[in-house]
């Protein structure tokens, strides 16, 4: 088998033994497999060609992008890897359309660096871009830090290339923005993880480069205050408020600890530290005036004196210049890197009304500190959608005493009529709590959707759809 793999690929993207040692864990080291090869088709018939081999043979199949993922989305033991790396082209960037043709395998920075050469903007936005690639972030349906004006990864596709269980290539490559011919076909494999086929290739929109960015770190009361903040900035810029990120008192303490060099915004370290960023394309609002200052930066200054009039707001720093800018959300963007070494360690990745978010921290540290008290927690959000990366890091590595912390958190976050997955994926880790809060009617559907389209369950088997 492994030399009709050669014959297919070539021998140099056929990896087998030590050379695996990259594909077969996590890059945050909680999950290692045992892949039976690692292949690195370089086009979409070489991927269908490798997909019909691994069916001949009754193999699984796990399709493996940049592997920045958290919840184990990759994993195999005996399974046959597919990686997209190779599958690296952007095909086209189509300037007034407003849309670009690429591979699964370009990794992030590429597309915003192609969209930035024509004047325009690929506006998904996140930590691990310089590693995460197009294919990866459509299977887990991605969100980052500007859902709030542009939407997650679904939200952004416009077509997909498909390689099906059986090899087969189902072409969905449309750069339409209607099209109601029966069912939306490329949805199912949007945050499908791998598990109903193999995404080769995408459609993604592309909007308009912002010409100038409005940027400031503040202090808020509480975080009710901190969305009298947004609602106002939204209304003042019409919606032009593309990030609004929460920073809470243990997020700071612990920046200062692990990464000194960033820095803090205030002398104190306050209970709600708010990112705020709006941008505009509009020249009126991103011309500097006689003065220097560039009216969109002049109009959130205005909102933030009188939030700081009103008491709202204690404390605010605006960014005058990009250096400036990029050491705000270099101490945004930390946060995965400053949960390093810290075990053990419950990550969630959940989602709220924006008006719960505060009463789901208080009342679930509330319950997590009568179950495990001591426990430490570690929480940075993206406010303006409801997600928060909340961790919990219990007193003991106890397996029973980890699950039920996890529980805990659903527990609030069904009451408040909120998911226990927002944007990293399902993966391994959920699938615990897919099967306890899931709507069983909807695994149902699900379950017969992955049957149709995967009978033999042999792509990115155990991974989604809880057994």
């Amino acid at each position: 088998m492994i030399e009709e793999f050669r014959a297919a690929v070539g021998a140099a993207n056929v990896l087998t033994g030590a050379d695996m040692a990259r594909y077969a864990r996590d890059w945050m080291g909680k999950y290692h497999g045992a892949p039976l090869a690692v292949v690195r088709p370089g086009s979409t018939a070489e991927v269908a060609a490798c997909v019909k081999l691994a069916a001949a043979h009754g193999v699984p199949v796990v399709p493996v992008s940049g592997n920045t993922g958290l919840v184990g989305g990759t994993m195999t033991s005996g399974g046959l890897m597919l990686s997209l790396e190779r599958m690296n082209r952007i095909r086209t960037v189509k300037r007034d359309a407003r849309l670009v043709v690429a591979e699964a395998g370009v990794i992030l920075s590429r597309l915003h660096d192609a969209a930035e050469a024509e004047g325009l903007y690929f506006p998904l936005w996140f930590g691990a871009r310089g590693s995460a690639m197009l294919g990866g972030v459509l299977s887990t349906n991605a969100g980052g830090s500007n859902v709030l004006r542009y939407g997650s990864t679904r939200g952004l596709c416009l077509g997909l290339e498909v390689v099906l269980a059986d090899g087969r290539v189902l072409n969905l490559m449309s750069e339409l923005h209607k099209d109601n011919s029966g069912y939306d076909l490329k949805q199912m494999f949007v945050g499908a993880e791998g598990t109903l086929g193999i995404i080769t290739a995408a459609v993604m929109k592309l909007v308009p480069a912002p010409r100038a960015h409005a940027t400031a770190t503040l202090a808020a009361r509480s975080l009710a205050d901190a969305l009298v903040l947004l609602n106002r900035m939204q209304e003042a810029t019409g919606g032009r408020v593309e990030a609004f990120e929460f920073m809470p008192r243990t997020y700071s303490e612990r920046l200062r600890v692990a990464r000194p060099d960033l820095g803090l915004p205030f002398d104190h370290i306050p209970e709600v530290t708010i990112l705020i960023e709006a941008a505009t394309t509009v020249p009126a609002e991103a011309a500097p005036d006689a003065g220097g200052e560039v009216p969109l930066v002049a109009l959130l200054e205005r909102v933030l004196a009188g939030m700081l009039d009103e008491g709202l707001v204690t404390d605010a720093v605006i960014a005058r210049n990009e250096q400036q800018r990029r050491a705000m959300w270099a101490r945004r963007e930390a946060a995965a890197e400053i949960c390093v070494g810290l075990s053990p360690a419950v990550d969630t990745d959940v989602c709220l009304p924006l008006d719960r978010v505060e009463t789901f921290l208080s009342q679930a540290l509330s319950r997590l500190e009568a179950l495990d008290p001591g426990l430490r927690s570690l929480t940075v959000a993206h406010l303006g959608d409801g997600n928060l990366h909340f961790t919990v890091f219990p007193t003991r590595d106890d397996p029973v005493l980890k699950d039920r912390v996890m529980e805990v958190v659903e527990d609030v976050v069904q009451e408040m009529g909120g998911s226990f997955s927002a944007e990293h994926g399902v993966g391994l880790s959920k699938l615990p709590a897919m099967a306890r809060r899931k709507d069983p009617v909807a695994l149902e559907v699900m379950r017969a959707v992955k049957r149709a389209l995967d009978p033999e369950g042999r792509m990115n088997p155990g991974k989604v759809i809880p057994g």
